[in-house]
């Protein structure tokens, strides 16, 4: 009998296959593949629950919030192969990452192993041979602690959406499921929208020049001031366009006098000062989840997803550190490897006496670990590994390399020199001075620079090529020079910014909303959710965003507030530091107390006198108000002189901040779009008519009138009911213009499904024809897609029985390219733009991605084709629909098919006995 293994738990196989590679033959190493339980929706609870107290939400909420949990139907196969290899198992390592929900995955493991043999849990930071070997040799117990702090978070989450959901649904047509941290996300994100629609655009101008010194060389100057007062620019307006300094506004005409007097030969500007400063700047610190997000944004243009998911694959193969982390300190052995990764590249004076330590600044740290960084004790240089990584990974790989070493090298010093001169007087002008300054930094030590230089959001588009500023020559006080090449320039206020992902990651994690491992989920919920589409690396939301926020804001006001929304996170750490218990802070939460009504009584009072009409409107001017309905945004136009009231659509292009009162009166001044006569079918002499519906340009034939009915004397006394005809009616490909459509093309359409011939072996016709999901050939019962519409018409015989010599699916509407790009950095494939039987998508033959709605496709480019895709591909693919199963017999009791359990973690034989978890129910499905 071979001897017994110690069998080692992970979540990812990927994981797995790493680790398994440093444990060598007395390990066994397995993977969960995630969660293998979760808590039951109250659909699946079993018929005597659901009328009792875990009926409304599986929570037990008058048994401490006790949770019900399932056995997800991916988790069973999983379960059942730990088991087995947990029965000859000599002991078991619960080795899942060391944070919140790891240590959650292990408990549950723990639940459904029920293993008769030591639990250990085995906790490390990074995949490598060292730390490995170290955490098999220092594991601990579970700490229970982690795991209500994270029960509490999935219950809280329930709740929460269980109780504020239905209320969105029954006011906001079209809305979504609301989210605890979601909801707060997509306010700020509202919020911002709302401030560039307020914001007043303010005109202001300056002036910049070129000045010479004698010797030739010459240096880029800017107005400053004029007669000792400043210059106004953007920062003295307020969003009113209102100017709040007392600055000198210098118009457009004033500017372009100016202008004309400072290119007269006898203004000539002199140096009134030469202010010389030292200039110092510090290396920032090691990457956080946050700033690894932010930062791979700014320079990398990947999202928050699409980072998350690379970083992943870099920690389980054992090239970086774990990448969930609210800590900015490094070890002793990562110190070490830095400065002499520096030293190396860079030279011993590139790093300081005495390490650098750093502190982090998070509003609420989690229980951190370390900074993300380069694994093991000797960091490998990205060029080291690029022949194993994927450019992704190496692009990512390589700015956490830099970063880290940067982070403890020395600073960067320099001399920044601020010059400014006064050409006085200036004839023929409103003014008697003016004053022009310059300034320019020469680094005399490039410090940390010369490894990484950080981001910012104002200019995440661009790198510059130098780190210094320019370059100014030497001047003395006094020295007089000349002018040229003076040139007037108008400016107007732009408004807010808008959020993009780095910049709305780094406003979550400022105000404290969720977590580090949460704000990639954040955003793309919001999105997946249709409130949010990407518009370049903007967040740009959808106008059914605005009534579900407004309604959130006024009815549940403490659920999205920021201050709120971040206590909740400080509460969750006191229950992982086991300071608080999680069933009394949950029953204050859902029933409150004597300072707040709890979740229940503020859901009961927010769906009262609710003005659902008033909820989803938004006025834009005094006639014209922006409706969100069930089909989506329009306007409502009122007439000033009939009072009639007429509905316009909206192109679903328009951001809402370009909705302007002016962009409103254009859209509702334009004329209607009218039935077109196309002519008459000389089939039938009925007009044919093109026109535009609800779900798109259509051609159709126009009825007679119905003839008149008999008079009542006359009417038989039973009459049989005749159907009444509908007009043939034909969709209009998407290839065609409803303006430019001819007649004879409408009779084409309405002539569908064309007759192709006859399959010379079945003796059946052969059909070409549109439908629901495009363009198909049908035989009998049988179907094969078509690559385009226009091959409903083109298609023959011949082609036609090729196709259905193909497998059914294998060519299944294989659309035509709208748009080619270049290869897609990952799979080294070109991304294609088509349009499918759902809307546009792009792939790259692997990962199929939409187009989100609003996202105009004639200005896709490369960099937002490759995200889309990086996105979806970080998500993996969809889940699979459970089918459902007939309900069994009645011989075939519960007893048979299900096993319930009620469990505590304080078994003797489990690693969570001495925690005193509290209870759980447990359904699992017995093997057949």
């Amino acid at each position: 009998m071979a001897p017994s293994k110690k069998l080692v738990i992970v979540e990812s196989p990927a994981k797995a296959k790493t680790i398994g590679k440093y444990l060598g033959d007395g390990y066994e190493v397995m993977a969960s593949v995630g969660h293998v339980r979760d808590l039951a929706h109250p659909r699946d609870l079993p018929a005597d629950m659901k009328k009792g107290p875990s009926g409304k939400f599986g929570i037990d909420l008058e048994n401490d919030f006790a949770p019900y949990y399932v056995t997800t139907d991916r988790g069973k196969k999983t379960v059942a192969d730990l088991k087995r290899a947990a029965k000859t198992a000599s002991e078991i390592l619960l080795a899942t990452d060391e944070d919140r929900e790891g240590e959650a995955i292990a408990w549950h493991l723990l639940e459904v192993l029920k293993p008769s043999v030591p639990v250990k849990r085995m906790v490390f930071h990074e995949i490598t041979q060292d730390s490995i070997t170290e955490a098999t040799n220092k594991t601990r117990e579970l700490d229970v602690a982690l795991v209500d702090a994270q029960e509490t978070r999935r219950i809280l989450d329930r709740l929460y959406g269980f109780e504020v959901s239905p209320v969105l649904w029954r006011r906001v047509s079209g809305a979504k499921s609301a989210g605890r941290v979601q909801s707060p996300a997509l306010r700020l994100i509202v919020d911002r929208e709302l401030e560039r629609r307020a914001f007043v655009t303010a005109s202001y101008s300056d002036i910049e020049a070129v000045v010479h010194k004698t010797t030739g060389e010459k240096f880029t100057v800017a107005l400053s001031r004029l007669d000792g007062r400043r210059v106004a620019s953007g920062r003295d307006f307020s969003e009113e366009g209102k100017l709040t300094s007392d600055a000198v506004l210098l118009q457009e005409e004033q500017a372009e006098a100016l202008q004309t007097v400072l290119r007269q030969p006898s203004v000539a500007p002199t140096v009134l000062s030469v202010e010389p400063k030292p200039y110092t700047r510090r290396p920032a610190a090691p990457f956080t989840t946050s700033t690894l997000q932010q930062e791979a944004g700014r320079k990398l243009r990947f999202s928050a997803q699409q980072t998350m998911s690379i970083a992943q694959g870099l920690y389980e193969n054992g090239h970086i550190t774990y990448m969930r982390t609210d800590s900015v300190s490094l070890s002793s052995q990562a110190i070490s490897a830095a400065r002499a990764a520096a030293t190396e590249l860079y030279g011993a004076k590139s790093v300081p006496g005495e390490p650098r330590l750093y502190k982090g600044k998070s509003k609420n740290a989690q229980e951190a670990h370390e900074a993300v960084r380069p694994a093991g004790d000797r960091f490998a240089t990205p060029s080291s590994l690029s022949s194993v990584l994927r450019s992704d990974e190496l692009k990512l790989y390589d700015l956490i390399w830099k970063r880290t070493v940067a982070s403890q090298m020395v600073d960067a010093k320099g001399e920044t020199v601020t010059v400014t001169l006064e050409a006085t007087p200036l004839p023929d002008s409103d003014f008697t001075s003016a004053q022009f300054t310059a300034s320019g930094t020469v680094l005399t030590e490039r410090g940390f620079l010369q490894a990484y230089q950080e981001g910012s959001d104002e200019d995440a588009s661009t790198e510059t090529e130098s780190d210094d500023d320019a370059l100014l020559p030497k001047v003395a006080v006094g020295e007089s020079l000349t002018i040229s090449d003076v040139l007037a320039k108008a400016h107007t206020t732009q408004p807010p910014a808008r959020y993009t992902e780095a910049s709305l990651v780094k406003a979550l994690e400022e105000k404290g909303i969720g977590r580090p491992s949460t704000y990639a989920s954040i955003i793309s919920v919001i999105i997946d959710r249709g409130y949010v589409v990407r518009r370049g690396s903007a967040l740009v939301p959808q106008w059914i965003a605005f009534p579900v926020t407004r309604l959130l804001h006024e009815r549940f006001s403490d659920l999205v507030d920021y201050d709120y929304t971040a206590g909740l996170e400080e509460d969750l750490d006191s229950i992982a530091r086991g300071e608080t218990k999680r069933g009394e802070w949950l029953h204050r939460f859902y029933f409150g107390d004597d300072k707040n009504r709890g979740l229940k009584k503020v859901a009961e009072d927010a769906t009262e006198e609710i003005d659902a009409r008033e909820l989803n409107t938004l006025e834009i001017s005094p006639t014209i108000n922006l409706r969100v309905g069930k089909y989506g945004p329009f306007l409502e136009v009122t007439d000033t002189e009939t009072g009639e009231v007429r509905n316009v659509n909206l192109p679903p292009e328009l951001a809402p901040d370009e909705l302007t009162p002016e962009r409103a009166q254009e859209l509702a001044d334009a004329p209607p779009v009218v039935d077109r006569v196309l002519g008459v079918d000389p089939a039938t002499g009925r007009d044919i008519v093109a026109k535009k519906g609800r779900f798109g340009p259509y051609v159709t034939e126009v009825l007679p009138e119905p003839e008149e009915p008999p008079a009542i004397e006359d009417a038989p006394k039973k009459k049989k009911k005749v159907a009444a005809e509908k007009p043939k009616t034909a969709s209009i490909f998407q290839s065609m213009d409803l303006e430019t459509i001819d007649l004879e093309t409408a009779l084409r359409l309405l002539a569908l499904p064309r007759e192709v011939g006859v399959d010379p072996e079945s003796g059946e016709m052969i059909t070409a024809q549109n439908g629901r999901y495009g363009p198909y050939l049908k035989k009998g019962t049988d179907t094969r897609s078509l690559d385009s519409e226009e091959k409903i018409f083109e298609i023959d015989l011949e082609g036609a029985l090729a196709r259905y010599l193909e497998p059914k699916y294998a060519g299944r509407r294989q659309a035509s390219a709208l748009k080619t790009f270049e290869a897609d950095p990952v799979s080294g494939k070109p991304i294609l733009l088509k349009d499918g039987r759902f809307g546009p998508y792009v792939t790259d033959g692997e990962v199929n991605a939409t187009v989100p709605r609003g996202m105009p496709i004639d200005e896709l480019d490369f960099e937002q084709a490759v995200q889309l895709i990086a996105d979806k591909r970080a998500k993996g693919p969809a889940p699979k629909r459970a089918v459902k199963k007939k309900a069994p017999a009645k011989k075939a009791t519960a007893k048979n098919t299900t096993t319930k359990t009620v469990s505590k973690a304080g078994a003797k034989k489990t690693a969570a006995a001495k925690s005193g978890k509290p209870k759980s129910l447990t359904i699992t499905e017995a093997a057949d």
